[in-house]
């Protein structure tokens, strides 16, 4: 049974960091493209970081590129969203997500939730004075 958990939200002043994982039980995550998306309260999800298979590279959406750092542990099965430097428009709820397999060479702000056919449950992140 395909599962993804995140761990790791919470509360953070503006300029500092947090550290989200995602582990995923019952299949391999680097054999799969896998991302990292955003909710707001009433948006859509927004794609802000990917870790591409294959080429073991990783791509990240404008309003993070710099702040934010995608990474995973082959060990633990786990994927990493190292968040530094955070904004109050960082707060949202962040899920990590696997892709059919692959994911586009393009900004994860413009992939489709369609493209991922598994989700977590979401993990709140706050930022706030």
């Amino acid at each position: 049974q395909v599962q993804l958990t995140e761990l790791g939200g919470g509360s953070v002043q503006p300029g500092g960091g947090l550290r989200i994982s995602c582990t995923a039980s019952g299949f391999t995550s680097s054999d799969y493209c896998m991302a990292w998306f955003r909710q707001i309260p009433g948006g859509q999800r927004e794609g802000v970081a990917a870790f591409r298979t294959g080429t073991s590279s990783s791509l990240y959406a404008d309003s993070v590129k710099g702040r934010f750092t995608i990474s995973r542990s082959n060990d633990q099965n786990t994927v990493y969203l190292q968040m530094d430097n955070l904004k109050p428009e960082d707060t949202a709820i962040y899920f990590c997500a696997r892709a059919k397999l692959l994911c586009a060479d393009y900004s994860p702000a413009y992939y489709r939730e369609f493209e991922f056919i598994y989700w977590g449950q979401g993990t709140q992140v706050n930022v706030s004075s």
